[in-house]
């Protein structure tokens, strides 16, 4: 394939995908003129382009449907359900050309009559169908007349040529010299003055903007991991040497923003997948008789392509389950008092290092006890078995594989390889897949997916005197127990260990015996036993380790087949002292030591009707530190990260002193002078709490981290002071931190930060 035409099926796939938006918003405003125009444009400049190519199949298939979206652009026709249909057709039909030069190098052998003659017959105008009136061509012309300082003269469409053997025609066009994603046929005269500013804007972006290839940015990602390990490696050989300090911290500010640039080269809205989901629920409604109302919510919200493009049969798979299993026909959710039109939703949202994706349904819920019967009679669990399970596990078995409660096979569902498909690609991308059912309320399947795989935060443990990573995103909280405390601090039932953290049982899981079951079994009273609180896949434990190191930003490396079988590691990683770690997986460790799902009403959604205010009343916890000889607290769920570093990372603007996070300036919060204490000792290591406030992100400056408590009632903290309020923590009242009250930086969003160091 030469490159002219590479670019031409780029372009032309790019196109079709606008005109799929298109026709399926226009449904809803059959005579939006902008939407129209961009279909017309869709079409035309596949048709100009082919001429140029020599496609003349494409060409004749792209002719047919540009006649019929001129009339409607010219308002002789009105875009009813079954023109949008005829057009949609043709979409299909021109993707299928187009998939054929690119697999084939030819249009292939296909027959477009019966497609051709059913767009023309679409042409033929019925009673009802007016011109559009004087008034609106008369405003169409003024919007016309604004835009031409800035488009130019705007040539008029062409009078339908008189009867004769190209009496199909109905607008004469150039062909196109080349298909350059710049270059656009002028819009009519009856374009709106808002679709011209539109098409003056995208030029510009198309301008501004330069297609890379995947393969290339995959690559840039890979060097990078390659830098981010040297990095780490330089980091930790130059600690001690005070000459190279300002030029390690260099390099890792360097490192930091190059990561950060190339990782968001790789991002991409959500909107790419969202936007194929209205045609899929146009055309699975219509085949299952629902009626059913589609809400999209944070499609801008950003995921790397290679995660994007995994998610994207996951999605489509959870979108036709809503839709065959749990809306209902009109009849019958007017029956139970609901709105005959269902409702679907697709919401998308960043939480943290993931991005979560929900599709919800106001339909019937999941029958947990036809769940239980289907489950039994497939074989999938024994019946002792099933009796045992919770509401929440049995939820659990939709994801097995072969399940499935619908009566019979069809082209939509009863096959049995749905869900499980579903959750087995999510989690080959490191995600967790997540359900909550309400009988008669709906149900809603939420998609935890991590931003990127490819480099992730980690705190590096120790056992069997070997290094692990323990993947942040699954970490909690860390509890250390000391030998003296661990015989009263460990509680045994049998052979399971448990840990009592703030008044519920914890269940352990020793990483060595794990590891080497057979191996000598060190007393927990002859050792240090630092655990790691872990949520896995709606599992809770804790995971005792002989040691804790440093946080570092590791770059995840594949598994060989070997250790895959093990069964306990997503991965492996080369840490900064040059030593090779395995990266391990908390699911497959909560799995494999026998860890059961968290109990149902401990993270069951509020039920309707509930006290929106009571899980207020139970109190909230707090990360309990020390800021110069006094306690604080800060609310746990708004901290993000514990930094331990030594106080010459801490650099000014002014005298604010700012922190490199991740590629971008924090203010650090030092009210209680942890700062000044050390600042003779550029070596001296400070702890800062990295916090979320709103949409950004503070530190806050402490002596030590002490504890994580369950507080109270928030009380007024009083006038003068710089705290949210007071509450009562381990018997003693503790003001809460005031994060709203750390004041932004003063510099502007791109004027240039003069930074000065602690030296």
């Amino acid at each position: 394939m030469d490159e002219l035409t590479r670019e031409f099926l780029i372009e032309s796939q790019e196109g079709l995908d606008r005109m799929e938006r298109c026709l399926t918003d226009l449904e809803g405003r059959p005579n939006d003129m902008g939407l129209l125009g961009e279909i017309f444009r869709s079409v035309h400049t596949i048709k100009g382009t082919t001429g140029f190519l020599g496609f003349k199949r494409l060409e004749k298939l792209a002719h047919a449907g540009e006649n019929l979206l001129g009339l409607l652009r010219d308002g002789k026709l009105s875009a009813n359900a079954p023109i949008i249909t005829g057009l949609l057709q043709l979409l299909d039909g021109l993707r299928s050309i187009l998939r054929s030069i690119e697999t084939e190098a030819s249009e292939g052998e296909g027959d477009d009559t019966v497609l051709i003659d059913r767009i023309k017959d679409l042409q033929v105008p019925s009673q009802a169908q007016t011109p559009v009136k004087a008034q609106e061509q008369a405003v169409q012309a003024q919007a016309v007349a604004s835009a031409s300082a800035v488009l130019g003269p705007v040539p008029t469409a062409a009078a339908p040529p008189p009867p004769g053997p190209k009496a199909s025609e109905t607008v004469a066009e150039p062909v196109a010299a080349a298909p350059v994603a710049s270059q656009h046929v002028p819009a009519a005269p009856e374009a709106e003055h808002e679709h011209i500013k539109a098409t003056v804007q995208a030029g510009s972006a198309a301008e501004s903007t330069l297609r890379v290839d995947v393969t290339l940015l995959n690559r840039m990602m890979n060097l990078v991991g390659e830098l981010v390990l040297t990095r780490n490696q330089v980091l930790q050989a130059t600690a001690s040497d005070p000459n190279m300090t300002m030029l390690s911290r260099r390099l890792d500010m360097v490192t930091a923003d190059l990561r950060e640039s190339v990782m968001k080269a790789r991002m991409q809205p959500v909107s790419n997948i969202f936007s194929k989901m209205p045609r899929i629920v146009r055309d699975l409604s219509q085949t299952l008789g629902r009626r059913v109302r589609l809400q999209v919510e944070g499609q801008d919200t950003e995921l790397d392509k290679s995660l994007l493009e995994a998610i994207k049969d996951p999605l489509t798979h959870a979108v036709r389950n809503s839709l065959d299993h749990g809306i209902e026909s009109p009849d019958v959710r007017q029956a139970a008092g609901k709105d005959p039109e269902g409702t679907l939703k697709l919401r998308a949202a960043q939480e943290g290092s993931h991005v979560i994706i929900e599709v919800s349904d106001d339909g019937a819920g999941i029958p947990v006890e036809k769940v239980r019967q289907k489950a039994i009679e497939r074989g999938l669990i024994t019946a002792e078995r099933a009796s045992q399970l919770a509401e929440r596990e049995l939820l659990q078995l939709i994801f097995l594989p072969g399940f499935s409660t619908a009566a019979a096979v069809t082209n939509v569902s009863g096959r049995g390889v749905g869900m499980d498909v579903v959750r087995t690609n999510v989690e080959k991308i490191g995600g967790k897949v997540e359900i909550d059912s309400r009988p008669g309320k709906g149900t809603t399947l939420r998609l935890r997916i991590p931003l990127t795989l490819a480099i992730i935060p980690a705190l590096i443990v120790r056992s069997v005197n070997q290094s692990f990573a323990l993947p942040q995103g699954a970490l909690s909280e860390l509890v250390h127990i000391p030998p003296a405390q661990a015989a009263t601090a460990i509680e045994w039932i049998e052979d399971a260990p448990l840990y009592r953290l703030r008044g519920k049982l914890l269940p352990l899981v020793f990483l060595d015996r794990l590891l080497v079951p057979d191996g000598e079994r060190r007393e927990v009273t002859d050792r240090d036993n630092f655990i790691a609180v872990l949520d896995a896949e709606g599992r809770r434990f804790g995971l005792v380790v002989d040691g804790l190191a440093d946080p570092e930003e590791i770059v995840v490396k594949p598994l060989s087949s070997v250790l895959k079988d093990i069964g306990l590691y997503s991965g492996a990683t080369v840490l900064g002292n040059a030593d090779l770690a395995l990266i391990l997986d908390p699911g497959s460790i909560a799995m494999k030591a026998g860890i059961a799902l968290v109990a149902e009403e401990e993270n069951a959604p509020a039920a309707v009707g509930e006290d929106e205010n009571a899980e207020a009343a139970k109190g909230l916890e707090y990360l309990l530190v020390e800021v110069s000889d006094r306690q604080a607290a800060v609310p746990l769920a708004d901290v993000l990260r514990i930094e331990q570093l030594p106080v010459s990372r801490i650099e000014y603007i002014g005298y604010r002193p700012v922190l490199n996070f991740e590629g971008q300036l924090l203010p650090v919060e030092d009210t209680g002078g942890v700062l000044a204490s050390v600042q003779s000792d550029p070596e001296a290591q400070i702890i800062v709490v990295v916090c979320r406030e709103g949409n950004r992100h503070v530190g806050i400056a402490v002596s030590h981290v002490l504890d994580v408590a369950a507080g109270g009632d928030l009380f007024e903290a009083g006038a003068g002071q710089r705290a949210s309020g007071v509450t009562l923590l381990k018997n003693r009242v503790t003001g809460v931190v005031d994060l709203g009250g750390v004041a932004p930086l003063p510099a502007q969003e791109n004027a240039p930060m003069e930074l000065s160091s602690v030296e």
